[in-house]
């Protein structure tokens, strides 16, 4: 991960939301199995975004073998649930994503300053959180960049870039929304007022 770096200058094969170390959410032994199960919530919705990068892998899994034109791939890749989500960050729709989606705004605009406001020892943790955020929108805003592409020429070469931004853009979203969901399960609990 490159810190507060541009990201669009880093090579694909550098961008990970694994690099260096990630902060662990402070304990919180009192946290009661409601709480706990109130921030569990999180991977359910995690898993619906997981459900969208399935679909896409599927499409291109299609057009590798030839039954899936690769304009099919821009028009999933630019109404996915995934990326209206990440729009918020970063805008990866432009002008016409336009929609805030519930997941971005309670993580960027509720969730995370609600915990720091509550518990700064998770500081950390959120600042971290919000670093890999901008990893994954700079995969995101690839993996559109790399389809336009593909679309407009459509080669091996194009095909290959997209099919290994998508294969780092996946292997991050798994990592990033299982170290999310282990370090907040209890966070969200005890200090997320509406979840």
């Amino acid at each position: 991960m490159a810190g507060n770096s541009d990201l669009r200058a880093v090579p694909l094969e550098d961008l990970s939301v694994e690099a260096g170390t990630r902060p662990h959410a402070p304990a919180l032994p009192n946290a009661t199995d409601a709480q706990r199960a109130k921030g569990r919530q999180l991977a359910a919705i995690h898993a619906h975004y997981l459900q969208d990068m399935a679909r896409l892998a599927a499409v291109i899994d299609r057009i590798e073998a030839g039954d899936a034109p690769p304009a099919h791939l821009a028009q999933i890749v630019l109404a996915s649930d995934m990326a209206q989500n990440f729009a918020a960050f970063g805008n990866l729709c432009g002008q016409g994503c336009q929609m805030l989606t519930m997941h971005h705004n309670i993580e960027e605009h509720h969730m995370f300053p609600e915990i720091e406001g509550k518990a700064t020892p998770f500081s950390a943790l959120i600042a971290r959180l919000r670093e890999e955020h901008k990893v994954v929108h700079e995969l995101l805003d690839r993996l559109a960049a790399c389809s336009a592409r593909l679309t407009r020429s459509p080669d091996a070469e194009g095909f290959a870039e997209t099919r290994a931004v998508f294969a780092a853009l996946h292997r991050a979203i798994q990592s990033h929304f299982g170290y999310e969901e282990r370090e907040l399960e209890a966070a969200i609990g005890v200090y997320v007022e509406q979840f």
